[in-house]
């Protein structure tokens, strides 16, 4: 289990422990190092799409961004209202009734070789982030997105929003009994922000200038730019010890590389065995064990967190009693695999626990940077042979929705045709964009009627005609006569079924396609050096999409290994839109921004879109114990943190 750190309120964007993790029917949201939800699933909401609601939003944001004097207070949110007044007992997703103590056991697939999460080379173990360290802020799982102060009792926003302020609570410790300072926290903003981290805080924090000290207690964050973002990103800096990794170096080699880290968080690192598991005992001296931000959660006085390397040995593995919860990705499983002896006792139970999360984009993700890939008449081709509507039906059980956007069943998915706003962004890029962006709604191809199959595959020959493939013998070749052929790196053999369909439809069209399921840990760094054709992976999306553009899709994270811009887009047009979501002043700006985006990325045909699920699939032991109110926009790692033992 891991844990999110942007995940629909902001709590999902970040590298994951191990990037990029395994996937299945819907991916493993690569959300991203630090905070990841692996082996949780990311999956999606319902669109509110109401005039109150857009009403509601954009005065909001109106207020937001009126003229201020100095602000404090115990939280942040992006559009200026917080559900919990200071003060606030406890967030309403946990329990009163909640009971500290047990041994919670948990999975991960794959293995780990390094014991620091920030980094990019090595893989570090499941929930690390999560339990170990801590934030300055915390996310609230029930509103879009708002934080509320952890390590930090106390944040100040400057009134032109060019700083901020935060004041350290004196009672935050690191787990040795040192106090957490100013110094720490400016040591980890320089750190994460220097070559010595994985490369995508470099993006995330990029517009954070650098962070001077005040006094004991307080530290100010200055700003290069102006971004409505960067006090909620300034709050969500992991907060490292100075003194700790003074003595063991941030960016470890050798045996220092399984060195149990220092942090303030709820756990402590009692066992680890390189790749095969970790225990984490309970803090018996935790600073915030009575903080309102986390009563009610870490109930479990032990987790251990043992290593599969398959997911289908890790389902009987649980069916077996080896451990308590599992985060359900493939409908196979959950429709024909939940039984047997220990569900029909009761001893193990089964469940959706639904949420409104933005779904973001899954799909079979093209590396541009491969010559095959160059010409965008192969790109849209190749998603003309995804018959989604059979794949569906008959191997998911109907379960799920076709992703019709990068933003998919949010307010951000582009409608329709571009309004005057979005031509606004558009139209001076007109000459650089295919016409199907100020023409064609965002549609993935279907075999809907009065569509077909063949109509698509008749389409996509067209396509690889005028791109210079010709069918020669029943093979496709270009003029120089090179074969049609790639491979698809995939981390779970659980998507060989989705890919062998794939792969026959492809056929058709005189293109060779080979899949095959490798070992975790040579994916994680095939995919880190870009070392790949295709794979399957996504771009989760949160409730305010903003900075994490960067790392997905800019030309700088193109060149940059370990970045999840995985397609390779080099595109001006891109950049320009990408800024523009990340500088947008007002909730209809950003709307506006992210639309008209969509749509660039869309007809660039980067990716064959996937599907999405409104819903987590958990399947768990009938002694845990649930708070009866779910929270709103969660990951399944993040729910299970409010659970205890009966």
């Amino acid at each position: 289990m891991t844990h999110s750190w942007k995940r629909g309120n902001k709590q999902q964007a970040r590298p994951c422990e191990r990037w990029p993790e395994a996937h299945s029917e819907r991916l493993y949201k690569t959300g991203v190092p630090a905070y990841s939800a692996r082996p949780f699933a990311y999956q999606q909401p319902a669109r509110e799409g109401t005039m109150r609601f857009f009403l509601r939003r954009f005065m909001l944001a109106a207020l937001f961004f009126m003229p201020l004097p100095l602000q404090a207070g115990h939280g942040l949110s992006i559009d200026g209202s917080l559900k919990y007044p200071k003060n606030f007992e406890r967030f309403a997703y946990t329990s009163p009734k909640a009971r500290p103590g047990g041994l919670l056991n948990l999975h991960d697939l794959g293995g780990f070789d390094k014991m620091n999460p920030f980094t990019l080379k090595g893989a570090a173990p499941a929930g690390l982030a999560g339990y170990v360290f801590e934030t300055l802020t915390v996310p609230s799982l029930d509103e879009p997105f708002a934080q509320y102060g952890l390590i930090a009792e106390d944040i100040e926003l400057a009134a032109d929003k060019m700083s901020v302020t935060f004041t350290i609570d004196p009672r935050a410790a690191f787990s040795d009994g040192t106090p957490v300072t100013v110094a720490d926290v400016q040591f980890s903003l320089e750190t994460l922000k220097s070559g010595a981290a994985h490369p995508f805080y470099q993006m995330y924090f990029q517009d954070i200038e650098g962070a001077e000290i005040l006094d004991a207690r307080r530290i100010r964050f200055r700003f290069a730019r102006l971004n409505r973002e960067l006090p909620m990103i300034a709050g969500q800096l992991p907060v490292l010890s100075k003194a700790f990794y003074s003595a063991h170096p941030f960016a470890a080699s050798g045996a220092g590389l399984m060195t149990p880290p220092l942090g303030s968080g709820p756990y402590l690192v009692e066992r680890a065995v390189a790749g095969k598991s970790i225990s984490y005992k309970k803090n018996p001296n935790y600073w915030a064990k009575d903080h309102p931000a986390r009563r009610g959660m870490f109930n479990f006085e032990r987790i251990v967190v043992k290593c599969y390397k398959d997911p289908i040995v890790a389902l009987e593995a649980f069916k077996a009693g080896e451990f308590d919860v599992l985060s359900v990705h493939i409908a196979k499983q959950w429709h024909r695999d939940m039984k047997g002896r220990r569900f029909d006792s009761g001893q193990l139970l089964r469940k959706n626990f639904p949420h409104r999360n933005d779904a973001g984009l899954q799909g079979f993700i093209l590396n541009t940077r491969r010559p095959l890939f160059k010409d965008v008449r192969v790109r849209q081709a190749l998603g003309l042979a995804l018959d989604f509507e059979w794949t569906n039906e008959s191997l998911f059980y109907g379960g799920y929705v076709r992703s019709n956007s990068y933003f998919s069943n949010s307010i951000y998915a582009a409608p329709g045709l571009p309004d005057e706003a979005e031509l606004a962004l558009l139209n001076p890029w007109r000459s650089h964009l295919p016409e199907a962006v100020f023409t064609t709604p965002l549609t993935p191809p279907s075999t809907r009627p009065p569509h077909s199959l063949r109509g698509n595959l008749l389409q996509a020959r067209s396509l690889l005609e005028q791109a210079g493939w010709q069918m020669q013998n029943g093979v496709l070749r270009n003029a120089a006569g090179q074969p049609f052929h790639f491979d698809i790196l995939l981390a779970d053999n659980a998507f060989e079924r989705v890919m062998a369909a794939y792969a026959h439809n492809l056929k058709k069209l005189g293109i060779r396609a080979d899949y095959r399921h490798i070992d975790l840990s040579l994916y994680a760094d095939r995919v880190r050096n870009f070392d790949f054709d295709m794979i399957v992976n996504g771009f989760g999306q949160s409730q305010s999409p903003g900075n994490e553009q960067r790392d997905y899709w800019t030309s700088a994270a193109a060149d940059q290994k370990g970045s999840r811009n995985l397609a390779g887009i080099k595109s001006p047009v891109v950049d320009a839109l990408v800024n523009a979501v990340i500088y947008a002043e007002t909730q209809e700006a950003l709307i506006t921004a992210c639309r008209a985006l969509d749509r660039v990325l869309w007809y660039g045909y980067y990716v064959v879109p996937n599907w999405y699920l409104a819903s987590h699939r958990l399947a768990y032991a009938s002694w845990l114990r649930q708070p009866e109110i779910l929270p709103l926009y969660y990951s399944a790692d993040q729910w299970l943190n409010t659970w205890w033992r009966e």
